[in-house]
């Protein structure tokens, strides 16, 4: 290809990848369900989008470095500490045993159905047991699901894409051979794999270590550090055993999130955007490889294959793995319903197929256009359907926020109540004991104290929570703990205003969501409360009261609006207005 067709394909690219997911996002659809059928037209109408003729026998390894930062992305996001009891069963069952039935029923059904060879079907059930963060991640976005089974589905999918692609590998150098590996040799060879991708993510971890504990590097060489490291040791790991990069990345993630010697200065949202950026141009790139000519004899055989793995065999691992625990049926059901094939799927098709064609084996050909039918059945159907069968079995997260208070004042327990009161699940968070205990008087829920450390220390979202709001005295910490926290959770991120004579660092120059009034500061709040004042709520249609000043607006369906520094919500019929009125603390108790 010449240089101009280079540019024109690599820009082509890179611009239909951030356009389908900005279409996505508009349509509300999960962004996969636009991104391969665009990528897959964009192959066949435009001969300069093809990332093999592009790229050359670079293609495979980039493809493979590239799904190695988005499962050290994933690993980041993982918390062993919340992986416990009957969740930590369910998790290591569906790995294993989905594994294990998954490739067999596959590959069974396979042989006759695309008419392969039995090698060839072997490796496609291979192929086929991975999931993967990067297609149920957005998927559970859309959905919501409770909190338990978010985080299940999340850890099934990040811990079998290395596994997978593991598998995988062993079983394409074993069709290779010709050998087929006795039970006993397949099982040394994986867990050489497995010892080889675990010691690369110690290698990967301790060079981490030595970068930021040693070295101290800034926020963004600190970034760009990970980044290096990850894909070098991914490829180093690669280089010694196929796929093993795979591991080390997770290994990698996992060490940073939750060691607690690790003091990682990430930039979170540049994680964030690399990802959403890597798969985009992987989807559209591989969906390129794929042509009208390889489906023609395909398409309908494994839309057959792609309903077996659907209705028969997700459903059967599920089921297997949730027995004797105290998952409800319900949760079961879900579980059963959600098993999208995504980007390790498709990355290791399109490596292993090539050299299984070009050593003759009968139906390799058919193994990327079938899992790419498979791959697009799935998504499609379980990003149409997951949240109507979710809201069906009644495992959708309630609509309503759930705030988190950070802060243990008087003032702040009392908004914490009536929040409460007004029909809210409310979270709060204080450091010192004495305001932790005035929580628990209060009846309401306490944070666990690692939560916000979790959050602000680059792991994982915190799970369920519409919003946070840094109520404390201390106007910096309110600043710079909001502004660490933006991005990891589904709302705003909000603070008090910090005064006009604040003497604080930070707090009076750094940006973000400011809380009420700018006059309301927690000295405000501090003083009014020692001269009577109270928060408390009332139906928002009754008068304000001379005096008070407006806080939240608890609407009808449990949508919970603040009043900022530069917006004030309108009331509406049947919301719940949360005020600081003056004076009367006994008079009316919060919530009424």
């Amino acid at each position: 290809m010449t240089t101009n067709q280079v540019l024109i394909g690599v820009g082509l690219i890179l611009v239909l990848a951030v356009g389908s997911q900005i279409l996505a996002g508009r349509l509300r659809i999960p962004a996969l369900i636009v991104l391969l059928p665009v990528g897959f037209a964009a192959g066949v109408l435009i001969d300069d989008v093809d990332p093999e003729k592009l790229l050359g026998p670079a293609f495979s390894p980039l493809v493979s470095l590239a799904v190695a930062v988005i499962l050290y992305d994933a690993g980041l996001g993982l918390e062993p500490a919340r992986l416990k009891g009957h969740t930590r069963r369910v998790v290591v069952r569906l790995i294993w045993i989905g594994v294990l039935v998954t490739g067999l029923l596959g590959a069974l059904l396979a042989a006759p159905l695309l008419g392969m060879s039995r090698q060839a079907a072997v490796m496609i059930g291979a192929i086929l047991v991975v999931s993967g963060p990067t297609v149920v991640g957005p998927l559970l976005g859309f959905v919501r699901p409770k909190d338990r089974l978010q985080r299940i589905l999340i850890w099934e999918g990040s811990l079998i894409d290395p596994v997978g692609g593991v598998v995988g590998a062993l079983v394409y150098h074993g069709v290779v051979a010709s050998s087929g590996h006795h039970l006993g040799s397949g099982t040394a060879l994986f867990l050489a794999s497995v010892g080889i991708g675990a010691a690369g993510g110690a290698v990967g971890t301790a060079l981490l270590w030595v970068l930021f504990r040693v070295l101290r590097l800034g926020e963004v060489l600190g970034t760009t550090a990970q980044l290096a490291a990850v894909i070098g040791v991914a490829a180093l790991c690669d280089v010694l055993r196929d796929d093993t990069g795979l591991i080390a990345a997770v290994v990698m993630g996992l060490a940073v999130a939750n060691l607690p010697s690790f003091d990682v200065p990430a930039r979170r949202p540049f994680f964030e955007a690399l990802v959403s950026l890597i798969l985009g141009l992987l989807f559209i790139s591989i969906s390129a490889t794929v042509t009208p000519h390889s489906l023609r004899h395909v398409w309908l055989p494994a839309l057959g294959l792609a309903a077996f793995l659907v209705l028969v065999v997700r459903p059967l691992v599920a089921a297997v793995s949730t027995l004797g625990t105290d998952l409800t049926r319900e949760e079961r059901g879900f579980i059963g319903w959600m098993a999208p094939r995504g980007i390790v799927a498709a990355a290791t098709a399109s490596t292993f197929s090539a050299g299984l064609v070009a050593k003759g084996i009968g139906g390799a050909a058919k193994i990327l256009p079938a899992t790419f039918v498979v791959i697009v059945a799935t998504v499609t159907l379980y990003g149409l359907t997951a949240s109507r069968v979710a809201r069906r079995l009644g495992v959708v997260r309630p609509s309503r926020s759930r705030p988190l208070l950070v802060g243990g004042d008087r003032w702040v327990v009392d908004l914490g109540v009536a929040l409460k009161a007004a029909g809210l699940e409310v979270l709060m968070w204080a450091g010192e004991e004495e305001q932790r205990e005035r929580i628990r008087r209060a009846g309401v829920d306490l944070a666990p104290g690692e939560l916000l450390g979790a959050a602000t220390g680059g792991g994982a979202e915190l799970e369920g929570i519409t919003a946070v709001y840094f109520l404390t005295a201390e106007d910096d910490f309110n600043a710079l703990a909001a502004a660490l926290l933006r991005g990891s959770v589904e709302g705003a991120v909000h603070r008090l205003s910090a005064p006009a004579d604040s003497h604080g660092v930070v707090a009076p120059f750094i940006g973000g969501e400011v809380l009420f009034a700018p006059d309301l500061t927690w000295q405000t709040f501090a003083r009014r409360y020692e001269e009577g004042a109270a928060v408390l709520g009332r139906p928002a249609g009754d008068a304000l009261l001379p005096g008070g000043d407006l806080l939240f607006l608890v609407r009808r369906d449990g949508r919970l609006d603040p009043v900022t520094e530069g917006s004030t919500p309108l009331p509406r019929p049947g919301d719940t207005a949360v005020l600081l009125a003056p004076g009367g603390r006994g008079s009316e108790r919060p919530g009424q």
